[in-house]
């Protein structure tokens, strides 16, 4: 995903001058080609976050269209006054791209570790939040970034991750994607969690529960009209991300459920990373495990809400893996 990601941004530059790319400490060989072709137009300015969205600011409103590439632990927590007061307050067309949100660096710790990057940026006005669930739809995604009036961060998955997305559902900034219809649940996914989610709505249908996924690739604006329509189908709703579940998808989608005041309760449930600190160091899938963000935890919730019987008569808790 990052790959294709950065890939994107090269093609862009070659076809519109507009175009700059700006890095904080990327491996040697990054861009390569973007630097040879483009110099002008490219700069690596080293672990100095606050000065990259100042030099991103200046480019904006000249009428330019950086892309800033770094962590995004850093891009996020580190330069926050400057993403909201250079960026936002002006609307400036910045697109900030967060390296390794969620878990991906779990072998570094909570230092590194982007659990709340999707909470921070929601919370700033005129700020588009992405989260693609795999490459395909991450180019889909960067295409539409160049035309885009506003400042946008796209969170950036580890790569390597399954495609689970095609080109025959139309990509759209600010739309929810149907993946799947059903009238017994709802499984709302962001991210790479669209693949969790899809595998355990076959699983789910197996038993002989019938639910629909909604993948949010855009978690602001989010798509109330999609959401609303399809909770007010079921009587079940589960988000699931990579992700606190505070201030993240499901925290978004919570808040438009309880104020759509429907005349029938719904049972709800987020899936996500509670309020804490891994405290473990390990793999992003170990730890994606360990805090329940997994197909099997979809399944087990979404039974349990629908107060039907696992087939071995035994629920699965989720219990954090020792590596």
């Amino acid at each position: 995903m990052r790959k294709m990601c950065l890939d994107v941004v090269h093609e862009l530059a070659r076809r519109d001058k507009r175009v700059f790319f700006i890095g904080s400490d990327l491996g040697i060989g990054t861009l390569q080609k973007f630097k040879e072709e483009m110099p002008e137009r490219f700069f690596m300015e080293g672990i100095s976050e606050a000065n990259l969205i100042g030099m991103a600011a200046g480019l904006a409103m000249e009428g330019k269209i950086p892309y800033v590439n770094t962590i995004a632990t850093f891009i996020t927590r580190r330069c926050f006054e400057q993403v909201v007061v250079d960026l936002g307050l002006h609307n400036l067309n910045v697109r900030l791209l967060g390296n390794g949100g969620g878990l991906v660096y779990a072998p570094l710790g909570p230092t590194h570790e982007a659990i709340e990057d999707i909470a921070i940026m929601r919370a700033i006005p005129n700020m588009t939040v992405i989260a693609p669930a795999d490459a395909n739809e991450m180019r889909r995604a960067m295409l539409q970034s160049l035309d885009h009036k506003g400042p946008m961060y796209i969170r950036i998955a580890k790569g390597g991750d399954p495609i689970v997305t095609t080109d025959n559902i139309p990509f759209k900034i600010g739309k929810a994607l149907v993946m799947r219809h059903g009238l017994d649940a709802l499984i709302i996914t962001t991210g790479i969690t669209l693949n969790n989610g899809l595998e355990a709505a076959g699983r789910l249908e197996q038993e002989g529960i019938k639910a629909s996924v909604v993948h949010v690739p855009t978690i602001k604006p989010l798509d109330h009209e999609a959401i609303l329509r399809h909770a007010k189908e079921v009587p079940v709703i589960v988000t699931i991300e990579e992700h606190s579940i505070l201030g993240g998808l499901g925290g978004a989608v919570a808040e438009i459920v309880s104020e759509a005041n429907f005349p029938t309760p719904k049972k709800f449930k987020r899936l996500g990373i509670p309020d804490v600190f891994a405290e473990q160091y390990g793999s992003q899938a170990g730890l994606m495990k360990g805090f329940g963000i997994t197909t099997d935890n979809i399944v087990v919730t979404i039974r349990n809400l629908s107060k039907t019987k696992a087939p071995s008569g035994k629920l699965i808790e989720p219990q954090l893996i020792k590596e």
